[in-house]
C-alpha cells in the first residue's frame, strides 16, 4: 500500500511540474520595459521647475554660509556628529533636544496628510525623490537615445556597437548622477569645500567614500533600474493614501461622463453617438508608470498629471475643449452624472483638523525653541551605594551633575541644594566647600561633576526626602533646578 501511495504522489509530482514547464509559471511576472513618450504642456513645466528648485536645494544647500561667531561652524545647514549638534541656520539643536527632530517628522507628516486630502498624490507627482531622480534619468535615456520610438527600436534590436555605445553612455552619465548624490549627501555631514576638495584629492574618510558608494548604488537602481517598481511595490504611501482622501479630493481623472463612448466619427452625424475620447492612447505612451488613466483610479498612478498634458493636446487638434482628463474629485463626477452643478471646498472636516494640528504643533515647537534656556541640567542620584553613613553621624548621598553650557563664553555657575538642612556640599575636584560652589564650564560644552550632600540623620523624617539641586549662571542669573530624592536609613517605630 505504501509502494502504491509513493508511485502515485510521484507521479503527481512529475504531471504537475510538466504543466509548470510548459506554461512557464512564475512566483514573479517578468517586468516589462516602460518607455514614456515625452510630454509637453503646462504640467510637464511645472515638473521640469520643481525639479530644477529641488535639486538645486539638494546640491548647493552645504555650501550656504552662515556666521556663528568664533569657534562655531559656519555652514548653515550642519549634522555635525563629533560635536554632537544640527545647524540650521539660526538653529542649533543638542541631542538633548531631540524632540525638536520629533515635532518637524509630526509636522511633515500632517502636512503630507493635508495636502493629500485636498489633492491627492501630488507629493509622488511632483516632489517625492524617487519621481525627481526618475525623471532626471529618462531625461538622460531620452537625450542619448532619443523618444519613446526610437528607445523602443533600440531595446528591441541585436547587440551592436551603436547600441552598445549607446546604453554605456547612458549607464555612465547615470551612474555620474548617483555619484553626484552621494557626494552631496555626505556633505551635510562635513564642512563641505573642505570635504569636497579631499574626495577629489583622496584625503577623505573612507566612510565618506563608503557612503558616497552606497547612495551611488541605491540612486542608480531605483532611479535608474527599477523605477516605477519602488512606486508599486517598494513604497508604502500608494497603500495607506486612501485613508487621507475622499470623494472631494482632487485626483488625475478621465471625465467618462465627458469621454464614452470611445471611439472617433468617421461623419459629421456620427459625433453624437462618440465621446470626446477618441482612442489615440497619448495618455497611456505619456505615463511613467504604463498605466491608463481611463481605467479609473489605481494604486501605480502617482498624479504626475503628463496624461492631462498628452489629452489636452489632442483635443487642441481635435478642435475640442481642454480637460477630458483633469484634476477632478469622484464628487464632482457624480454630480456631473447627476446634471448637478460643480463644486469645490478647500473647508472640509479632514482638512480643517490637519490645518489646526499642524498650526498647533508649530505654535508649540515655535514657542519652545524660543523660551529654551541657555542653561541645562541633569543629576543622576548614586546607586551603589545607596547612602553612606560618615563617622559623624551625618548621611551622604552622591550625585552625579551634568551641566550644558549652550553659550558661547566660558560660564561660571553657582550649585546650590534646597528642600533639607544640608551640613556640607562638596564637589570633586573643586576646592570651593562653600554651601553653593562655583563649577566652571567652557563654552558651548557640557561638563559633569560628582555633587556629595550631607545631612545630619537627626533632620531626615523619613528613608527618602524630595531634594533641589539648582545651578545658576552666576553673570546672568538663569537657573535651572533638577528635583531629586536624598535617600537615609529606614525609620524605625
Amino acid at each position: 500500500m505504501s509502494t502504491k501511495l509513493e508511485d502515485i504522489v510521484r507521479d503527481a509530482t512529475i504531471e504537475v511540474d510538466a504543466v509548470n514547464k510548459k506554461e512557464n509559471r512564475s512566483l514573479y511576472k517578468k517586468r516589462e520595459p516602460i518607455f514614456p513618450k515625452r510630454a509637453t504642456g503646462q504640467f510637464r513645466r511645472l515638473k521640469w521647475l520643481i525639479m530644477i528648485l529641488t535639486l538645486s536645494i539638494y546640491y548647493l544647500v552645504p555650501f550656504i554660509r552662515w556666521d556663528r561667531g568664533p569657534g562655531a561652524p559656519d555652514q548653515a545647514v550642519l549634522i555635525d556628529f563629533p560635536g554632537n549638534r544640527f545647524y540650521f541656520f539660526f538653529i542649533e539643536l543638542w541631542p538633548q533636544e531631540v524632540y525638536y527632530i520629533t515635532g518637524i517628522l509630526i509636522v511633515a507628516a500632517l502636512l503630507l496628510f493635508f495636502f493629500t486630502s485636498l489633492f491627492g498624490r501630488v507629493w509622488c507627482g511632483y516632489s517625492c525623490p524617487q519621481t525627481v531622480w526618475t525623471d532626471l534619468f529618462i531625461a538622460v535615456e531620452r537625450w542619448v537615445e532619443g523618444d519613446r520610438n526610437a528607445r523602443i527600436k533600440l531595446h528591441r534590436a541585436p547587440w551592436s556597437l551603436e547600441k552598445i555605445g549607446k546604453y554605456s553612455l547612458k549607464h555612465t552619465i547615470w551612474l555620474l548622477i548617483g555619484v553626484a548624490t552621494g557626494g552631496a549627501w555626505v556633505f551635510y555631514f562635513a564642512d563641505a569645500p573642505t570635504l569636497f576638495v579631499e574626495l577629489f584629492t583622496l584625503q577623505a574618510d573612507m566612510m565618506a567614500y563608503s557612503f558616497v558608494a552606497l547612495l551611488t548604488f541605491t540612486t542608480y537602481t531605483l532611479g535608474g533600474l527599477a523605477r516605477e517598481q519602488v512606486c508599486i511595490y517598494m513604497c508604502p504611501w500608494p497603500r495607506i493614501q486612501g485613508a487621507m482622501m475622499d470623494e472631494d479630493s482632487l485626483q488625475v481623472t478621465y471625465k467618462l461622463d465627458r469621454g464614452e463612448p470611445r471611439g472617433r466619427a468617421k461623419k459629421a452625424h456620427d459625433d453624437e453617438n462618440f465621446g470626446d475620447c477618441i482612442d489615440c492612447k497619448q495618455c497611456v505612451v505619456v505615463c511613467p508608470m504604463g498605466i491608463d488613466i481611463r481605467d479609473g483610479s489605481q494604486l501605480e498612478c502617482i498624479n504626475c498629471a503628463l496624461c492631462i498634458d498628452a489629452c489636452d493636446g489632442i483635443m487642441d487638434k481635435m478642435g475640442t475643449p481642454r480637460g477630458l482628463i483633469a484634476y477632478d474629485t469622484d464628487a464632482n463626477l457624480a454630480r456631473r452624472i447627476a446634471g448637478k452643478a460643480e463644486q469645490f471646498t478647500l473647508l472640509r472636516m479632514r482638512t480643517v483638523l490637519y490645518a489646526l494640528a499642524i498650526v498647533f504643533v508649530c505654535a508649540v515647537m515655535g514657542y519652545v525653541l524660543m523660551t529654551r534656556s541657555s542653561l541645562d541640567l541633569n543629576v543622576l542620584r548614586d546607586r551603589n551605594p545607596i547612602f553612606v553613613k560618615l563617622s559623624d553621624g551625618s548621611i551622604r548621598n552622591g550625585y552625579t551633575v551634568k551641566i550644558l553650557n549652550k553659550e558661547r563664553s566660558v560660564r561660571q555657575f553657582a550649585v546650590s541644594v534646597d528642600g533639607l538642612p544640608v551640613e556640607t556640599l562638596k564637589i570633586n575636584d573643586i576646592a570651593d566647600t562653600s554651601t553653593a560652589p562655583i563649577v566652571e564650564v567652557k563654552p558651548d560644552s557640557l561638563r559633569s561633576v560628582h555633587l556629595f550632600i550631607s545631612v545630619n540623620e537627626t533632620n531626615l523624617a523619613s528613608a527618602s526626602e524630595p531634594v533641589n539641586i539648582t545651578v545658576t549662571d552666576t553673570e546672568n542669573g538663569n537657573s535651572v533646578t533638577y528635583d531629586s530624592v536624598f535617600i537615609g536609613p529606614e525609620k524605625r517605630p
